[in-house]
């Protein structure tokens, strides 16, 4: 029986134009996520709900902690390491760039780590053109490796709790696929479809400790979870029409949601941070090992 209805609380005042990408930080006891488009870290403190923001770089599109501290950062067309202390006092940071690629109708969308600390990102043309996204890899030597080709907008990514395998979505195909995770290599393999969309788009994604999948739906005002057979089993409504990504801290789900391409004055929350607790605990995430 899947349990609808189940409702998201906002818990900030509209803070992004096209917020994504939410990540935990375990050391300073707060929530990242970012303004995509505006190259911001935003950073929220869930003990005093306050909300500060870094102007970091052209493009801010997913972020992960370093195992050495501070964080990889996924910039247009590259990544860029930062380190501890950077995200409060950008002006003084002097992070490391490492270019991904040079075609400027292309940017990166979103990505996440694989267990054995590698960074993926994966791309999408401005113009949303089929077939032009790619899915990188950055190594912890900082080489980047071509992982996926042919995609359109590459979106969520996040691996089973085993590590065994990855759930990845190309939104205009409506599906979450899965994938079998070569560890050694860190290559996707055998892509085949998890589950299919069927009310607005599959954006950002997150596994929690049983191996159930949640998805942000775009469009659709809802996150859904799935569990490790694909069957829909908890709808989340989400009060704007548009959520982008979602995580777990331990038993408390966030959602990001977005702006773009909303008529001036419509869903004036959209934009704010959203939270609940499902009952659901997710997993600490996983971090870039360069």
């Amino acid at each position: 029986m899947v349990e609808v209805d189940v409702r998201a609380e906002q818990v900030t005042d509209p803070c992004t134009e096209h917020g994504e990408g939410p990540v935990w930080d375990t050391a300073g006891g707060v929530l990242r996520f970012v303004d995509m488009l505006a190259g911001a870290v935003l950073t929220f403190d869930p003990v005093t709900g306050g909300v500060t923001r870094s102007a970091v770089a052209d493009v801010a599109a997913a972020l992960r902690p370093r195992r050495s501290g501070g964080w990889v950062l996924a910039t247009e067309r590259g990544f860029a390491l930062l380190d501890p202390g950077d995200l409060e006092a950008p002006d003084d940071a002097a992070p490391v760039w490492i270019e991904a690629f040079t075609d400027k109708g292309i940017r990166m969308n979103d990505g996440g780590c694989d267990p054995q600390g590698r960074f993926y990102c994966g791309t999408m043309a401005y113009s949303q053109d089929p077939g032009l996204g790619t899915l990188y890899r950055l190594d912890p030597d900082q080489s980047v490796h071509e992982v996926v080709g042919d995609l359109t907008v590459s979106n969520g990514l996040c691996w089973t709790p085993d590590g065994e395998s990855a759930y990845f979505v190309d939104s205009p195909t409506k599906r979450i696929d899965v994938c079998a995770f070569d560890p050694k290599t860190g290559e996707l393999q055998d892509r085949r479809p998890f589950v299919t969309i069927t009310d607005g788009l599959p954006d950002g994604l997150t596994v929690d400790a049983d191996g159930g999948v949640w998805v942000a739906l775009y469009g659709a005002g809802a996150v859904h979870r799935y569990d490790r057979h694909g069957t829909l089993d908890l709808v989340v409504e989400v009060p704007v029409s548009q959520p982008t990504s979602c995580a777990f801290v331990d038993r408390d789900l966030f959602i990001t949601t977005t702006r773009e391409n909303l008529p001036e004055g419509a869903e004036p929350a959209a934009g704010a941070l959203f939270h609940l607790r499902p009952g659901a605990r997710g997993v600490p995430p996983l971090a870039f090992a360069g």
